[in-house]
C-alpha cells in the first residue's frame, strides 16, 4: 500500500489488522523517523558494540509490536505495560554493555536473572503480536527444552544446563537474542526494509506497472504477462508474498478478471508471481541476507548465484500462462490501457534510478550492500519530491515522507520480532546439541543418501512454512538439516539456497497457503481452485531447488559463466516441458510424455 490513502485506513502487520489508534498519529510517525535516522546512522558512524545496537534495535520495535498493533483497551495497556519493561530492560543491557561482556554469558544475582526472563518473554509475545502463535510456540518449547531436557531419557535429552549460563547466553551475551541473526536484522535487512519503504512511498510502484504493460501487454496473455513482471520487480523489494498480493493484485487482478480471465487462473497467476519476488535478485527479501551471515559467502555472490534460478522459475510461470493461453481465450491488454512511451520512460527512472545506484555501489564502488543501499535511499528520497509528470507538491511530499516513516517503523519491528524469536530457538539448538542430533538423525533416516535427505528436509520446510514466516523457516531448517546436507556432499550455498526455495513451499501449496488465500479472497474464488492452478503454474518452484542440486553448475554464473548458462538452457527446455505437460489441453498421453522428457532433460546427465 502506498500513498496518502494507504495512511488513512488500516494496516496489515502478519496476519492482524491494524488502525492508528493505538497513540496518536504523530508519535507514530516520529518513531517511524527515529528508527530510520538510528539504523542510518549505524552505517555511517562506524562500529558500535553489538550489545548496544542490538537491543536498541529491539527498544525501537518494541511499541510497533506491542501497542500498535493493539485492537482492545486490554491489548493497548498490556502492550503499553510491557513495552515500558522492555525498554527498560534493553536499555540496562546497552548501557551495562562493557559490565555484561566481562559475565562472559554468564548472569550474576536475582536482578539480571529476572530482566532476562523479561526479555524473553517479552519476545515471544511480540512475535505473537506480530505474526501470531506458530514461532514463538516453537521458540518457547525450544526454551523448555533447554530448562528441562536433561530428564528426557535418551539420546535427544542433554546433560543439564544451569540457568545461569542458559539464560545468559541468551539475553547478555552473542549467542541468544543479540546474536549474529540480529545482527543482521540490525545492520543489513533494516536498511533494505527502510531503502524498500522509499521506493514504496513514490512511484516506482508505477513504474513497475508501466514497464512490465509495456513489455508484455499487447502479448497473448498479456494481462498475466504484465502480473509476472510488475510483482517480480515489486517482490524483489517487498520480500513478502502476501504484501505483493495486496499490493500489485490490487491494480493486476481486477485488469485480468474484466479481460475475462478465470478468476482461478487470475488469482493463481499473482500468487504464484508475487511468491517469486522473494527469490529474485538483487533484493530478495530478509532471507538472502541472513544466507550472507549464516553461509559467510558476500552477498553479491548470492546474488549472482540467485540470478539463474529465479530466471528459470519465472520462465515455467511464463511458459504455464501460454499454455493457458491454449485453452481459453488471454487477450492482451487493450491498447488505451497501456502505457505511453513517456510513462514508461518517467516512471521507470524511479526505480531504476535508486537500483543502479545500489548495483553500482556493490559492484563498481566495492562498497557493502548496506552502504550502496544508503547512497540508493538519497536518490529515491530526492525522487520522493516529483510524481509521474515531474511535477512537485509540498503536501503530496510531505503525505510520502509520512508514509515512509510509518511504513519502515511497522516493517522494521515485524523482521525483528521475527529474528529475535527466531534467535532463540537458534541459541537453545546451539547450547543444548539439539541440532546436531536432529542432523544425526536426518542422516540415519535417509540412509546416508542425498535425496532421501533432500525429500525429507523439503517435507520439513513445507511444514514448518506452513506456519511461520518464510525468513524464520529457512533459518530453523537450515539450521538442522544444513549441516546434515553438506556432510553428503552437496555445497553449503546448494544447501542453503535448496532450503531457502523450498521456506517458499508454504505461499502456495495447500493446506496453508498464504498468497493463495489472499489473491482468492481479492477475486472471490474458491481457494483449492486456485491453489491447484497456482500449483500447476509454479511448477518451478517445486523443480528447479532439485534442478540447483542435479545441475550444479547451475548457481555457479560468476565463476563458470559458460557452463552455468549451459545448465540454465537444458534445465528450462526441461522445466517447459514440464509446464507444458501439465498445463496445456492436448491429450493425455501427450502431456505425460512432455513432463517424463522435462524431467530426463533436467535429472538424468546433469551439469
Amino acid at each position: 500500500m502506498t500513498g496518502p490513502a494507504a495512511t488513512a485506513g488500516p494496516f496489515f502487520i502478519g496476519r492482524i489488522r491494524i488502525t492508528m489508534s493505538a497513540v496518536s498519529r504523530p508519535f507514530w510517525i516520529a518513531l517511524g523517523a527515529v528508527s530510520i535516522f538510528f539504523h542510518l546512522w549505524l552505517i555511517f558512524s562506524g562500529l558500535v558494540p553489538n550489545l548496544v545496537s542490538r537491543p536498541l534495535h529491539m527498544a525501537l520495535a518494541l511499541p510497533w509490536a506491542l501497542v500498535f498493533v493493539a485492537k482492545t483497551p486490554w491489548q493497548k495497556i498490556s502492550g503499553l505495560i510491557l513495552t515500558v519493561i522492555g525498554l527498560a530492560a534493553c536499555l540496562w543491557v546497552a548501557f551495562n554493555h562493557g559490565m555484561l561482556g566481562d559475565q562472559y554469558g554468564f548472569l550474576v544475582g536475582n536482578l539480571q536473572i529476572a530482566i532476562s526472563f523479561a526479555l524473553l518473554g517479552i519476545v515471544l509475545e511480540m512475535a505473537r503480536r506480530a505474526i501470531g502463535w506458530p514461532l514463538p510456540s516453537v521458540a518457547a518449547i525450544a526454551l523448555l527444552y533447554g530448562f528441562f531436557g536433561e530428564y528426557i531419557p535418551g539420546e535427544f535429552g542433554h546433560g543439564g544446563l544451569p540457568i545461569e549460563s542458559m539464560l545468559g547466553t541468551l539475553t547478555i551475551a552473542e549467542g541468544g537474542l543479540w546474536g549474529s541473526l540480529t545482527g543482521v536484522s540490525v545492520s543489513i535487512v533494516a536498511i533494505f526494509v527502510i531503502f524498500g519503504a522509499i521506493l514504496n512511498g513514490g512511484e516506482a510502484g508505477q513504474g513497475f506497472m508501466n514497464v512490465a504493460g509495456a513489455a508484455a501487454g499487447r502479448l497473448r496473455g498479456g494481462a498475466a504477462k504484465v502480473s509476472v513482471i510488475s510483482s517480480a520487480l515489486f517482490g524483489s523489494i517487498s520480500g513478502s508474498a502476501s504484501a505483493n498480493v495486496a499490493s500489485t493484485g490490487a491494480i493486476t487482478l481486477p485488469a485480468m478478471t474484466k479481460l475475462g480471465y478465470p478468476k482461478k487462473l487470475a488469482a493463481a497467476v499473482e500468487a504464484v508471481a508475487s511468491s517469486g519476488g522473494q527469490i529474485m535478485p538483487p533484493l530478495m527479501g530478509a532471507g538472502a541476507f541472513v544466507m550472507v551471515e549464516l553461509t559467510g559467502r558476500p552477498y553479491v555472490e548470492i546474488m549472482v548465484a540467485a540470478i539463474l534460478p529465479a530466471i528459470l522459475y519465472f520462465l515455467a510461470v511464463w511458459v504455464g500462462i501460454n499454455a493457458f493461453a491454449l485453452r481459453y481465450d488471454l487477450p492482451g491488454v487493450p491498447e488505451k490501457d497501456r502505457p505511453d512511451t513517456r510513462a514508461v520512460i518517467v516512471t521507470s527512472a524511479f526505480f531504476l534510478v535508486p537500483f543502479a545506484i545500489l548495483l553500482w555501489g556493490m559492484f563498481g564502488g566495492g562498497y557493502t550492500p548496506q552502504y550502496a543501499a544508503c547512497l540508493a535511499m538519497i536518490a529515491g528520497a530526492a525522487l520522493l519530491f516529483l510524481d509521474g509528470n515531474l511535477q512537485f507538491s509540498l503536501k503530496r511530499t510531505g503525505e510520502r515522507f509520512t508514509e515512509v516513516c510509518l511504513s519502515a517503523g511497522r516493517q522494521v519491528s515485524m523482521i525483528a520480532a521475527i529474528i529475535l524469536c527466531a534467535s532463540i530457538v537458534i541459541g537453545v539448538l546451539g547450547l543444548t546439541g539439539l541440532g546436531v542430533k536432529i542432523t544425526s538423525l536426518l542422516l540415519s533416516g535417509s540412509g546416508g543418501m542425498l535425496w532421501p535427505a533432500l525429500l525429507l528436509t523439503a517435507v520439513a520446510c513445507l511444514i514448518l512454512g506452513m506456519e511461520v514466516p518464510t525468513t524464520a523457516a529457512y533459518v530453523i531448517c537450515v539450521s538442522v538439516a544444513g549441516p546434515a546436507l553438506t556432510e553428503l556432499g552437496l555445497d553449503p550455498l546448494q544447501a542453503h539456497l535448496f532450503v531457502f526455495w523450498f521456506a517458499l513451499l508454504s505461499t502456495i501449496t495447500p493446506p496453508v497457503c498464504g498468497a493463495v488465500f489472499i489473491a482468492a479472497g481479492m477475486v472471490e474464488e474458491n481457494w483449492l481452485k486456485v491453489a491447484g492452478t497456482a500449483m500447476a503454474l509454479g511448477v518451478g518452484l517445486y523443480i528447479v531447488p532439485l534442478a540447483m542440486v542435479a545441475n550444479g553448475s547451475l548457481i555457479d554464473l560468476a565463476a563458470n559463466p559458460v557452463w552455468a548458462l549451459v545448465a540454465g538452457l537444458k534445465v528450462a527446455v526441461g522445466l517447459t516441458a514440464i509446464s507444458y505437460g501439465l498445463i496445456s489441453p492436448r491429450p493425455v498421453l501427450v502431456r505425460i510424455a512432455s513432463g517424463v522428457l522435462g524431467g530426463l532433460v533436467i535429472f538424468v546427465a546433469g551439469v
